[in-house]
């Protein structure tokens, strides 16, 4: 007489269907009658248990997918703006022309309010576009300069009256957006009456597109 075979544990039970992951295939009839427990305390059979799991990853592929369309359609939205910005800017054969289609796109586009370019040249007449690389003013946009990055956020108040003059007050947010370039250095601001508008953690690849755009039409006219 032999001695009963002992029980297999639950370790080789969990090894064995992992090896075959089809067995339930062939034996139905058990997925009725097994349980698990739920985090309520109650049990739940394994095909319901499934049918949860497979749910909840349906619904974040679905999360995913939606979230992934909403880029590409935020990125076909910025594809748009930045052509009309560039459509804009070869239609102007004047820095009058450059200001005005300017201040248009971005108004029409990109929803801001103010707008301001300060070309870093010496100029014979009054031009408010041009300042001296010797103004006192262009200190408080040293750190932009000198990183050659765009900066979002709010201005100083001596930054606001340099750029947006008797509208100073009313800039609530703004891009400072440096334009440097071999033959032309400067400033293109872009404010809003929304404090939101542009906020110090929005990403600079767009920002540093519009400067180049607006900067090559700049030179190709002053040249």
């Amino acid at each position: 007489m032999t001695d009963a075979q002992a029980p297999l544990s639950a370790d080789q039970v969990e090894a064995y269907l992992q090896q075959h992951p089809e067995f339930f295939h062939d034996h139905l009839g058990l997925l009725e009658d097994l349980s698990i427990p739920h985090p309520s305390g109650e049990a739940v059979s394994l095909i319901s248990k499934q049918l949860e799991i497979f749910r909840s990853k349906h619904q974040d592929l679905e999360n995913q997918l939606n979230a992934l369309i909403e880029i590409a359609r935020e990125n076909d939205t910025a594809f748009n703006r930045m052509h009309e910005l560039t459509l804009s800017m070869l239609e102007a054969k004047t820095l009058d022309q450059v200001m005005s289609n300017l201040k248009q796109v971005l108004s029409d586009c990109f929803l801001t309010d103010f707008v301001s370019v300060k070309v870093i040249r010496e100029h014979s007449d009054d031009n408010p576009l041009f300042v001296a690389a010797d103004d006192d003013n262009l200190k408080h946009f040293s750190q932009e300069l000198a990183n050659n990055q765009p900066k979002c956020g709010r201005l100083t108040l001596a930054q606001a009256r340099f750029l947006f003059a008797d509208a100073a007050m009313e800039v609530k947010s703004c891009a400072i957006i440096p334009m440097a370039f071999t033959e032309l250095e400067g400033l293109l601001a872009i404010g809003s009456r929304d404090d939101t508008r542009f906020h110090y953690s929005m990403g600079h690849l767009f920002l540093t597109q519009m400067s180049e755009i607006v900067g090559t039409r700049l030179i190709s006219i002053l040249d």
